[in-house]
This record gives C-alpha cells, structure tokens and sequence, in this order.
C-alpha cells in the first residue's frame, strides 16, 4: 500500500516537469512511479459531438507514455520501476478510480500549463482535484525543480485542528524527508486570541513527536504573508489542509498566493484528513 507515485500528465511542457519532479521524488522515498494519461471519449463543444477516432488516440497515448517512461528511466539511471496507464472518460471521475486502486503516496500533477489552451484545460483539472481529491496531491509550478525536501511548510488557520488535520500523514511525511516542520499562522492582531492558543496546543499534541516550529505572523494580507514566508524561510513543499471548497478557492485564486501555487518554485500538498 502506498508505494506508487501516481503522476497524471497530458504531455504538455508543465506536466513532463511535474513528472521529472514526481521520478526525483520517488528516488528520494523509494516508491515506484505510475504514468496516467486520461482522455474523454465525448468530446463536445457548444453541445454538438465531435467525431474522434480512439483507436489511434489510445495508441498515440501509448507512445508518448512509453517516450516519457523511457525518458525518466535515463533521467533516474533506470532506478525506478515505472509503470503506464491509459484511461477513457470523465478526468476526475477516472483519476479518483486510479487512485482507489493504487492508492497512491502521493498524485503529481503540474499546476498550469505554459499556453492559454493548456491553462484552461490541464491546469483546470489540476485546481478541481486539489480541491476534491480525497488522496496527497502535490501540485508543480511549471519552472520547479526537485530539490530535497528539508523544509516543510503547513499554513494552517487554527480552526478546528483536530477535525482537519491528517496527523499521521504529516509525521510520516516530515520523516521521510527528515525534514523540519514550519508551521504558520496569519492574523491580522499582534497578540494571539485564547482560540488561536487552545487549537495551537490541540496541534502540538497531534504534531509533537516530528517537533514543528510555530510562526504567528500579523499581516492585513494573508497571501502575501504566506509568500514572504516561503520565500524567506526557503521552505521546499507547502502543505494545505483544505477543509472545504472556498477554502481552497482562497488558496488558489486570490492574486497573492495564485501566484505562489501556479507561478513559483515552491510545490503545494493538499492533504485531506
């Protein structure tokens, strides 16, 4: 259980990245790699049905998978074992199946697309399975390299720590890496609520045995304080506890920290309790 990761690509430039990323990764913590490629078989627009021919669609995506297995195995000197997988229908629908079956480490997937067309696809069904996707999903900013993982950051807003937080997940991954945990809190008062002190021992007591660092910093800008964070502490993996969907839409979609998912060098995890 667990020893694959799953990387979801569609060929393009940001999601061969986020593969490179996901073989480096998998080296690191010995799992074995799963190239996915999903493609719809009702392909429409405005409503009317568009004729495709599968046969040959299916066998193109043979190809590129087993180009970009080869390509890995070179990158990785055929250290890994690499495996590849074709799905037809609904992105999510058959990615959740994927998952359901390997049950993955963690997904791979780029956070965007370079073109507007790869925007607007790809980098969709990126924001919807970080936002829906019950399994780890690392998300990859298209210029990121892997680096070692040796600063794991957990923006976390103190609220209901216990019903939201994958305890276990998180010590397991910051062992892994041997990595410090950063822990950090954004408010916009310079002393800390009684709230904010009881959920933060709550925390210490799920998060205690891997000894996280706590950083509680007043700012009127949320994302901008999360972005001089990881910018400032060097922190190499984000992690995002998304307890329900505007929390995520925050995350990804106001200016500040879109930036910092879908443009910067600094991976996001979602993690799901």
């Amino acid at each position: 259980m667990m020893n694959t990761i799953l990387v979801a690509t569609d060929f393009s430039a940001a999601s061969v990245n986020a593969a490179e990323y996901a073989a480096e990764m998998a080296l690191v913590v010995k799992k074995d790699l799963l190239l996915l490629h999903i493609y719809s078989l009702n392909v429409s627009w405005n409503q009317i049905p568009l004729t495709t021919d599968n046969t040959n669609m299916s066998e193109d995506a043979d190809t590129a998978l087993n180009r970009l297995r080869n390509s890995l195995h070179e990158r990785t000197g055929h250290k890994l074992t690499i495996g590849t997988e074709v799905r037809t229908g609904v992105f999510f629908t058959e990615l959740e199946a994927s998952c359901d079956r390997v049950k993955p480490y963690t997904v791979v997937m780029g956070s965007q697309g370079t073109t507007a067309a790869e925007r607007f696809l790809f980098g969709g069904h990126t924001v919807h399975a970080m936002q829906n996707l019950q399994w780890p999903l690392v998300t990859v900013p298209p210029d990121a390299r892997f680096l070692y993982v040796r600063r794991i950051g957990l923006a976390c807003d103190f609220n209901n720590v216990a019903d939201i937080t994958p305890a276990p997940a998180i010590t397991a991954l910051v062992k892994d890496f041997n990595a410090a945990l950063h822990i950090l809190n954004v408010g916009k008062e310079t002393e800390l609520a009684s709230d904010i002190v009881r959920e933060s021992e709550v925390l210490e007591s799920l998060l205690g045995e891997v000894k996280p660092q706590y950083h509680f910093i007043a700012h009127n800008d949320t994302n901008q304080a999360l972005m001089d964070f990881v910018e400032n502490y060097h922190i190499h993996l984000l992690l995002v506890l998304p307890r329900e969907r505007d929390f995520a839409d925050k995350l990804l979609h106001k200016s500040h920290t879109r930036e910092l998912v879908l443009k910067s060098n600094v991976p996001v995890m979602a993690l799901h309790k």
